[in-house]
C-alpha cells in the first residue's frame, strides 16, 4: 500500500498542478503575445497621437499665415482704395476746372463776338444813316437849286 500512495492522486493537489500549468501556459503563450500586441498598438497610437500634435500645429501655422496674409491683403486693398478715391477726387476736381475754364473762354468768345457784330451793326447803321442824310441833303440842295 505504499507503493499506491505513492501513485495516488490527491484531488487538491491535482486541481493546483493544474491551475499552475494552466497559468503557465497561459502567461508563455497568451499573455506575451497579448502583451506584445498591446504594446505594439500602443506604440502606434501614440505615434499617431504624435503625428496628429504635429499636424495640428502645422494647421495653426497655416492659419496664422493665413490670416496674416488676409490682414495685409485687407490693408492693402483699403490702401487701393483711398488712393483711387483720391485719384478720382483730383481727376474730377481738373475735369470740372478744365470744363469751367472752357465754359468762360466760350463765354468770352461769344461775348467779344457779339460787341464785334454790335460794333459792326453800328458801323453799318452809321453808313446808313450817313447814306440816307446824304440822300437828304443831296436833295435838299437840288431844291434849293433849282429855286
Amino acid at each position: 500500500m505504499q507503493t499506491q500512495e505513492l501513485v495516488t492522486i490527491i484531488p487538491w493537489t491535482f486541481i493546483a498542478q493544474i491551475l499552475f500549468i494552466q497559468m503557465y501556459l497561459i502567461k508563455r503563450f497568451l499573455f506575451k503575445p497579448i502583451n506584445a500586441m498591446l504594446d505594439k498598438r500602443k506604440a502606434m497610437a501614440d505615434a499617431e497621437i504624435q503625428q496628429a500634435r504635429r499636424e495640428k500645429n502645422e494647421a495653426m501655422t497655416l492659419k496664422s499665415s493665413y490670416e496674416n496674409s488676409l490682414t495685409q491683403a485687407k490693408a492693402e486693398a483699403n490702401s487701393i482704395l483711398q488712393n483711387a478715391q483720391k485719384d478720382a477726387a483730383a481727376r474730377s476736381e481738373a475735369i470740372i476746372n478744365d470744363a469751367q475754364s472752357q465754359a468762360a473762354n466760350l463765354k468770352a468768345k461769344a461775348e467779344a463776338d457779339i460787341l464785334q457784330e454790335k460794333k459792326k451793326a453800328v458801323n453799318d447803321i452809321k453808313n446808313e444813316i450817313g447814306g440816307i442824310a446824304m440822300e437828304i441833303a443831296g436833295k435838299v440842295v437840288e431844291r434849293e437849286i433849282n429855286e
